[in-house]
Formats: structure tokens, sequence, C-alpha cells
């Protein structure tokens, strides 16, 4: 992996929630290319472990921790483990998160006589179940680890967090009535982050990504053949440089802010990551 930016992350620890991930996963790889020695936090051990494994055989420190970011009581157990391995955490970044079908609506828009429906998901028979998994995985996904993790940069300088909002934090993206809620949250804690720990010389930042092709929206996004859906084609005309995004392409953003000589006055800012999708409104 060439790292876009040289930041030297030596002797920090970073924590990263998600890292069983793509996106999290290559975030834990650039960090600990920094120096920083990592530990990858995630539900799905097996994918953080494999991935912790290719990053120490590159001679850097990785560690899997098989955590969910919903149970503050294993947080515990894993953040107790994480300092006696590594040591306390300097850097955390708050990858989990996601969506999910049963917090999606079918359609786009509300048609005659959709209220009655039962075949397809509408605003009108969303499960609360579908809705609330969102929320607190985005949103609790995100306060929960914070917490807990957050206590060792109290009183020592230099320390970040990195939330992950969304484009659907600026402006709702249709069916993913959730999700887009969510990310308003995470947007919004992040400054409110910000502001708290700022007499600590703890700086809080998000990463606002835009369209990414994901395992996780894939299908929403390609048709079986490869080539772009309705949904796609509407993005892709709403996104003056006209593609999608590059996993990469996320990486320089996240090493400038962690690096505390380039962004030492920057704090509570949400960085769109999105060929320009949010700076225009045709």
């Amino acid at each position: 992996m060439k790292l876009p930016l040289k930041v030297d992350l030596t002797g920090k620890v970073a924590v990263i929630t998600g890292a069983g991930g793509i996106l999290c996963s290559l975030f834990s790889k650039a960090l600990a290319l920094s120096g920083a020695k990592v530990a990858l936090l995630d539900i799905n051990y097996e994918a953080a472990d494999e991935y912790a494994k290719e990053i120490s055989a590159q001679g850097c420190t990785a560690r899997a921790y098989k955590a969910d970011v919903l149970d503050r009581e294993a947080l515990e157990l894993v953040y107790k483990t994480v300092k006696a391995d590594l040591g306390p955490c300097d850097i955390l970044i708050n990858g989990a998160g996601g969506n999910s079908p049963r917090a999606t609506t079918t359609k786009e828009l509300y048609e005659q006589g959709d209220v009655d429906r039962t075949d397809i998901i509408t605003f009108f028979n969303m499960e609360a179940s579908g809705i609330q998994f969102v929320q607190d995985l985005n949103f609790m996904g995100t306060i929960l680890p914070t917490q807990v993790f957050v206590r060792d940069m109290v009183g020592r300088q230099g320390c970040n967090i990195i939330n992950i909002s969304s484009m659907a934090a600026f402006t709702p993206l249709t069916k993913t009535i959730a999700y887009s809620a969510a990310k308003a949250g995470i947007s919004n804690l992040t400054q409110w982050l910000a502001t708290h720990f700022a007499n600590e010389g703890i700086r809080v930042n998000a990463i606002a990504p835009g369209f990414l092709v994901t395992n996780q929206n894939r299908a929403l996004l390609c048709n079986e053949d490869g080539t772009p859906t309705v949904r796609a084609k509407k993005i892709l005309s709403h996104t003056p440089y006209g593609r999608f995004g590059k996993d990469e392409e996320l990486v320089g953003a996240l090493l400038f802010l962690l690096c505390n000589e380039a962004s030492s006055f920057i704090t509570g800012a949400v960085l769109p990551i999105d060929g320009g999708f949010s700076s225009t409104s045709i």
C-alpha cells in the first residue's frame, strides 16, 4: 500500500472499530504503515484477525479483538486488553456502522395506495426494530466506544477521534430513512464532542465519504452485469466528477486530520470526500 501522505504516528496506539470491513481495514493498514500500533475491533473477529495478520506480516504492529460496539460491558473488557497489549489509546476511529434493508423503503417516493401495502417496505409498515437497529449501530455504536476509550486521552495532548459521517448527513437520501438520520447525528455528535473536549486538547473530526461501491451497497448501485442501476445513474449525474469514489481516496484526508502538525487548529469539522456531490444542487 502506497501512502498519499507521510505522517509520523510512531508510538501512537490507534483503536479502530469496524476494522473487519473494507474501509476500516484500509485505514488500519494506513495507520500501521505510519507507525501506529493498531487495534482492529470488529464483531466479526475472523475478518479483523485476517487483516491484522496481513499488517503484521509487513512488519507493523496490529492485533484483532472481537468487539460489539453496542455492548458496553464487552467494550470495557476489550479496552483493558488493548491497553495491556498495546498501551493507552491515542487515536480512536469510530468506523462501525451501516444500513439495513429493514430500515429502507422499497420506493423512493410515496405512491397512492402504498399506505395499505404489505408486499413492499413502506414508511408506514417499516418495523421500529429495523429503524432502531440502524440508529443504534451508527449513533450508539459511536458513542459507546468513545465513552470507553477516550478516558485514556484525557489529560494527554495530541489525541484524536475520527468519526465516519456520510453524504446522507448533509441531505437525506431517499429510501434510507434511519441511516440518513443516524449519520446526521454523527456529524452533530462530532461537533459536540469537539467542543466538550476542547480544553483537553482532544481533536474530534469526521470524514463524510461520497459514494463508493462496497459489498454493502453493491446491489443498490450495480446490476448483475456490472452496469449502473437507475439509482446509481442518479447519483453519478449529481456528482460533478461523474464517477464513484475509490476506497484509497479517503486515506489522505484521514492522515491529514490525524497529523497534529498539519491540522492542529481543526476540530469539529466534517470533511466531504465526495467528488463534488455536496457542492451542487443540480
